[in-house]
């Protein structure tokens, strides 16, 4: 591999390291402020924010590897085993967000205001864009298809973010109770989806077939 193309490598190891910083901020401040105020939106978007943590981790674990030219085999290998431990967790994340959802409905709770929620949405929804940006223009620099994706992935978390804000609006100052785990069911979609393709994309890697992107 070219020095050049391992220092784009490095820079976008360096903007996933970002990502998992900020998604540990995110993960400590929504969970905190959803289950004080009874958000089933925002304790939903904290879940998906470890995922999304989860997922920065194991990129930056395989453009590492990269980055010291471990062989395409190992490549491979750490590939399939984040992938898998990818679809695992988006699938845990369902399973969560279904079962606070559902129990809102069943006890028709109204969440209360929580202004460190509030706010650390609307911080994502300027933050988000930038690291996806981030990921895209060195996924291109380097045509690596998991840093690409993974840009894509953190675009859909902006889509999110907009939903929760609106869900919580809606509660707030309309008095719409359902709003909050609408909006958090609303998230489901995107997980199961992403569970189903990380788990598909896991099956297809076999470790003794040589691929050219990471």
């Amino acid at each position: 591999m070219s020095e050049e193309r391992t220092k784009w490598i490095r820079k976008g190891r360096n903007v996933e390291i970002a990502s998992l910083i900020y998604n540990i901020i995110e993960v400590a401040i929504s969970l905190t402020a959803g289950f004080m105020t009874g958000s089933s939106a925002l304790i939903s978007w904290g879940v998906d924010s470890i995922v999304e943590a989860n997922s920065a981790a194991f990129m930056i674990w395989q453009l590492n590897g990269v980055a010291n030219g471990i062989d395409e085999r190992a490549k491979r290998k750490r590939k399939k085993i984040a992938l898998s431990v990818l679809s695992t967790a988006f699938t845990i994340a369902v399973l969560f967000i279904c079962y606070e959802a559902i129990s809102k409905f069943i006890s028709q709770e109204t969440s209360s205001m929580s202004w460190w929620g509030i706010g650390i949405l609307l911080v994502s929804l300027v933050v988000n864009p930038m690291l996806a940006w981030g990921k895209y223009h060195y996924g291109k620099k380097t045509d690596s298809a998991t840093l690409k994706y993974d840009a894509i992935d953190t675009m859909i978390c902006e889509y999110q973010t907009i939903v929760v804000l609106i869900g919580i609006g809606l509660v707030q100052w309309q008095g719409w109770w359902w709003a909050d785990p609408v909006a958090a069911l609303l998230i489901v979609p995107y997980v199961a989806w992403e569970a189903f393709e990380a788990g598909r994309d896991a099956w297809n890697v076999t470790p003794s077939e040589v691929e050219t992107n990471e």
